[in-house]
C-alpha cells in the first residue's frame, strides 16, 4: 500500500508552528510521498528538520521571489531521479516561480509530481499568466500521458493545487463564483479536456463521484468560511489509469489546520 499526501502549506514555517511535523510523524502509518505547494521559502531559510527530516528524502524547488510559491517533495524511498522545473522554454517564467517538482522513482516504474498552479484571484494580469501557464501546461501532460501509453506499466501521479474547481460540486457557493477565477468557464473546460482528451483520472472524484461538502480542500480567510465550511475543491491527485484504479481510499483531514488548505490523503494498492 502506497499513501501520498499533497498539501498546500501556504508557508512551510508557518505550517511548521502549526504542528505539521507532529501530524505527519504521528500518523499509523507514514506517508510514502508527501507533496508540498507553496512553501514560500528559499533553501537557506529552512530548518534542519526541514531539510533532513526523519525517514525521508527530502527535495524543494523553491522561487527565485522570497516568500512566493515553491514546491517540496519529501519521499520514504530515495528517488532514482529529480526534476527541478519543466526547463523548456515555454515554463521559463513559471520555472523561476518553482512551481514543478518530480520524483522518479525507477523499482517501482513510478513518477510523482508536486504541482502550483497559477492562482488569478488577484488582478488580470495574474489571470493572464494562469491562462499562459495552462495552455503550455495542457500539451505537456499529453507529452506525459505518452511515457504511460509507451510503457503500461509506468505509473505517474501529480498531485497539487491546481487553483481550478472542476464541477458544481466541488465548491459551496457555484452560482456566485461563475466569473471568478478559480471557476470560469475556460478553466473548468481545460480541466475537463485533461480528464476527457488525455485520459488522466482525478482519483478523489473518481472514487467517490457524488461527494459534496466533504470534499472540499481549501477556505478563504475571509469571513467563516472554515467554520461554515465554505469551501473549494481544488487541490487534486491526478493519475495514469493503471495507478488510479488502484486507489483504496481518499479524504481531506480536516482536525487541524496547517494552512489554508487542507493535506488530501490517498491510499493506493500498488
Amino acid at each position: 500500500m502506497q499513501k501520498i499526501v499533497s498539501l498546500n502549506l501556504n508557508g512551510i514555517r508557518a505550517a511548521w508552528r502549526k504542528n505539521l511535523a507532529a501530524w505527519i510523524y504521528n500518523q499509523q502509518n507514514l506517508p510514502d510521498v508527501i507533496c508540498f505547494q507553496e512553501i514560500k521559502a528559499q533553501i537557506p531559510d529552512l530548518s534542519d528538520e526541514m531539510i533532513n527530516p526523519k525517514n525521508y528524502h527530502a527535495y524543494y524547488f523553491a522561487a527565485e521571489k522570497k516568500g512566493y510559491s515553491g514546491v517540496g517533495l519529501w519521499c520514504k524511498n530515495k528517488p532514482s531521479n529529480i526534476q527541478c522545473g519543466f526547463n523548456l522554454p515555454e515554463f521559463s517564467e513559471f520555472d523561476q516561480q518553482g512551481r514543478f517538482l518530480r520524483a522518479d522513482f525507477d523499482e517501482q516504474n513510478l513518477s510523482v509530481i508536486s504541482l502550483y498552479l497559477p492562482s488569478g484571484s488577484a488582478n488580470e494580469e495574474r489571470q493572464q499568466s494562469k491562462f499562459r501557464f495552462l495552455d503550455a501546461f495542457f500539451p505537456y501532460l499529453q507529452n506525459l500521458f505518452a511515457e504511460y501509453q509507451n510503457d503500461n506499466n509506468k505509473k505517474i501521479i501529480v498531485c497539487g493545487d491546481f487553483n481550478i474547481a472542476h464541477q458544481n460540486i466541488d465548491l459551496k457557493n457555484w452560482k456566485g463564483n461563475l466569473k471568478n477565477s478559480g471557476f470560469l468557464p475556460e478553466e473548468r473546460e481545460w480541466i475537463s479536456k485533461v480528464f476527457a482528451e488525455n485520459f488522466w483520472v482525478d482519483v478523489y472524484r473518481n472514487l467517490y463521484p457524488t461527494a459534496e461538502s466533504e470534499c472540499y480542500t481549501w477556505w478563504s480567510n475571509r469571513g467563516q468560511a472554515w467554520a461554515k465550511n465554505v469551501g473549494w475543491r481544488i487541490d487534486y491527485q491526478i493519475a495514469t489509469p493503471n495507478v488510479a484504479k488502484t486507489a483504496k481510499s481518499a479524504f481531506v483531514y480536516k482536525e487541524e489546520r496547517f494552512s489554508d488548505h487542507a493535506p488530501l490523503i490517498i491510499e493506493y494498492d500498488f
